[in-house]
């Protein structure tokens, strides 16, 4: 997303913040009830992110649907009733990708795989660790906070800008804003839910890992000279659009989860 984006009438603002509380709120519900409610609302994200990766690298519809069932086996296997999000399933992705690439002889499309699969495979395994509720709030509420603070600085302050042959509408004091309020809600959560002082210590890198996901997928639309990768969501485009900043997070946050530390 991009931190000061153009003046939008109040019928798309109310569509798009309307639409945004909604998704947030079906996430919410679906982390506290997890098992398979959590990965069937994982899976079908995933499921469209690789639909909107294969269009923005212009696969054709058929090369599109191969793409999505090849990604749907490993995600598959990570359901509750499963195997679950365990090195077995992790393998599948990786040779997921590698039989993606073979087929279609296009690397690029491989990699949506990985791209698309290992951050639904980041967040199944942080939910189903110990703390997995609190653990997963966290991950999700930093991008969230990133993306609110980066908003509400550009747009305030505005100033120079920070990927302008990118996005242009991105700028410095939005970065900053956007670390900062990531930052507040992982001492929040320090303070309420005893997030472990790791995970505040690693907030605002990830804050950065998250505007740099959000700058990623800017470069991949720019390219493929589309202003959204999907039309799924109303007022916010595509699956992809939504997601960008949490894809390079997650799999960060799971290693800080599952690595053992002192702190």
């Amino acid at each position: 997303m991009s931190d000061t984006p153009p003046a939008k009438r109040p019928s798309e603002l109310a569509t798009r913040t309307l639409t945004g509380l909604g998704l947030i709120a079906l996430a919410l519900v679906a982390l506290a009830f997890g098992g398979f409610p959590f990965w069937l609302l994982a899976v079908t994200a995933g499921v469209f992110m690789m639909a909107e990766w294969s269009e923005l690298h212009l696969a054709e519809p058929k090369t599109k649907r191969l793409g999505q069932y090849v990604l749907f086996v490993p995600l598959a296997i990570m359901c509750p009733i499963a195997a679950g999000p365990n090195f077995f399933a992790l393998g599948l992705l990786v040779g997921a990708f590698f039989f993606l690439t073979i087929v279609t002889r296009r690397p690029q499309l491989g990699l949506g795989v990985l791209y698309c699969g290992l951050p639904i495979y980041a967040l199944l395994l942080i939910r189903h660790e110990p703390d997995g509720i609190r653990n997963a709030l966290w991950a999700l509420a930093i991008v969230w906070a990133t993306d609110i603070g980066a908003y509400f600085a550009g747009r305030g302050i505005g100033g120079p800008k920070l990927a302008p042959t990118i996005s242009p509408n991105k700028t410095w004091a939005g970065l900053i804003g956007g670390i900062a309020m990531a930052t507040v809600v992982a001492l929040l959560m320090q303070a309420f839910y005893l997030l472990p002082l790791r995970f505040v210590i690693a907030t605002p890198l990830l804050a950065i890992v998250a505007q740099g996901g959000d700058l990623y997928e800017s470069w991949l639309k720019r390219r493929a000279g589309v202003k959204d990768s999907g039309s799924v969501i109303p007022g916010h485009g595509g699956v992809l659009d939504r997601l960008d900043g949490l894809v390079p997070v997650l799999p960060l946050a799971a290693l800080l989860v599952v690595v053992p530390l002192a702190f």
